[in-house]
């Protein structure tokens, strides 16, 4: 069985289904430096080579759909339960993933500043460290927990459990043994954008966005 699970491959849920209730609009749709904010993530995970990618969006799949036309290799998938909390789109990802994949990493897609050297640095010490118990990786940004998070196939089953708008936290914490953590000095990584300010904010924190 371990053989049967070393060939399989390690994917991508990107969880693009929230309400923007702060934003007051659509805010993965909305453009930063001529780009939809939710591309970032996509392009993200399709340079890291994670396959599947899964995204699970809301009311708008047909405008994500439209955004990222010429990107290969992206499954969308509508969750039609998305107003009862983030649970429903992972427990969506997760069966989706969950014949294909030795393990994914659940991505939210409003956090365009994380780099491409947080995802490697996370799958890379999955890969080192699964042998010796490791089943979860995630990133702490100058102390603080954050995303994307690693979460191996054996915890799969766990997510089918999960309620309301909780996440995975319930998991994390009930496998605290199981859990690797990977620390960044830099905590503007980890910036989410939730309002208007926040998309506003963005460009002072990365100029190469200008």
């Amino acid at each position: 069985m371990e053989g049967q699970k070393s060939m399989l491959n390690l994917g991508a849920v990107i969880l693009a289904a929230g309400m923007s209730r702060r934003m007051g609009q659509p805010k993965l749709l909305l453009s930063l430096s001529g780009k939809p904010l939710f591309r970032y993530t996509v392009e993200k995970a399709i340079r890291a080579g994670l396959e599947p990618i899964v995204l699970i969006s809301g009311e708008h799949t047909s405008s994500f759909q439209q955004s990222i036309h010429d990107l290969k290799n992206v499954e969308i998938y509508s969750n039609e339960l998305y107003s009862q909390g983030m649970s429903t789109s992972l427990r969506m990802g997760i069966e989706v993933v969950s014949d294909r994949t030795q393990a994914s990493m659940i991505f939210l897609a409003d956090q365009p500043l994380v780099p491409d050297i947080v995802v490697k640095e996370l799958l890379e010490t999955y890969k080192r460290h699964r042998s010796e118990g490791v089943r979860i990786v995630r990133p702490q940004y100058k102390g603080i927990d954050g995303h994307p998070i690693v979460f191996d196939a054996e915890l799969y089953p766990q997510f089918q459990h999960l309620q309301g708008d909780e996440g995975g936290r319930s998991i994390i914490k009930s496998h605290s043994k199981s859990l690797k953590t990977v620390h960044f000095e830099q905590s503007v990584w980890g910036f989410d954008i939730d309002t208007q300010e926040d998309l506003n904010q963005i460009y002072s924190m990365n100029p190469d966005l200008t």
